[in-house]
């Protein structure tokens, strides 16, 4: 087994340029992207200027959805090439959304791809919502 300690001391010895060519070269060698993870909305999140007790003025038509992966059923390879076939995450960042869940995969999308990413899903035996 390699030992850490020494990978981790040549790590920290890297410059900035040399980290990212490493980056590179890792991503072309593994097959994979390293990119931020998806952000995730804060739940209980309340609208500016609404009190507790006070209803919202105009009830507004909803225009973004999100949808939340409640349970990835027992097809899991599936779902993952289902949740990349919608999103621009790669393989890995695909499987560790999955194996997150239950976790909101789309955020702020139309109605159109919320239905479309939650049917794919449910055709693969997962367990999605739409919010």
């Amino acid at each position: 087994m390699a030992d850490l300690n020494k990978i981790v001391e040549e790590l920290s010895a890297l410059t900035l340029l040399e980290a990212a060519e490493l980056k590179t070269m890792l991503e072309e060698k593994w097959g994979v992207t390293a990119s931020a993870g998806m952000p995730m909305m804060m739940p209980g999140m309340m609208m500016a200027g609404a009190g507790a007790g006070e209803a919202p003025a105009e009830v507004e038509e909803q225009t973004e959805f999100t949808v939340i992966l409640k349970d990835v059923g027992p097809k899991k390879i599936n779902v993952i090439k289902a949740v990349r076939s919608f999103t621009t995450l790669g393989l890995a960042e695909a499987k560790a959304v999955v194996d997150s869940a239950p976790v909101a995969v789309l955020e702020a999308v139309g109605k159109e791809a919320a239905e479309d990413a939650k049917s794919k899903l449910e055709a693969e035996g997962a367990v999605v919502e739409i919010k």
